[in-house]
């Protein structure tokens, strides 16, 4: 498939497939909650030629963290700075693993 196939887009976790709609439907949770948790910062939709709210799957898998918090009774400003944390948290320990490796490759071996 190519970039310019629509199809080939469908394995892209940041393509916006989904609409407000739809993504409240699959989170179990209603628009107004999406509404809030865009509000907050947490995720940013983007928009149709049209100017309505698409939802990306990765999009989705954060605010399904976000409802789990609020589920519980985390107030919803206090779940989206928890998930924006946890995000950051994860893409540190991502690249820290990344420079690890790297200095694992290039460090001259002992065997001699």
């Amino acid at each position: 498939m190519t970039a310019d196939d629509p199809l080939g887009r469908l394995d892209d976790d940041d393509y916006p497939a989904y609409t407000m709609g739809r993504a409240a439907d699959m989170l179990g949770t209603t628009q107004g909650f999406l509404r809030a948790i865009g509000e907050a910062r947490l995720i940013t939709p983007l928009r149709s030629a049209g100017g309505h709210r698409r939802y990306s799957r990765y999009q989705l898998r954060i605010a399904a963290r976000a409802r789990e918090l609020v589920d519980r009774g985390t107030p919803i400003e206090a779940a989206c700075r928890i998930v924006i944390l946890e995000d950051q948290l994860e893409e540190a320990q991502r690249i820290n693993a990344e420079y690890r490796r790297a200095a694992d490759s290039a460090a001259p071996s002992d065997s001699g």
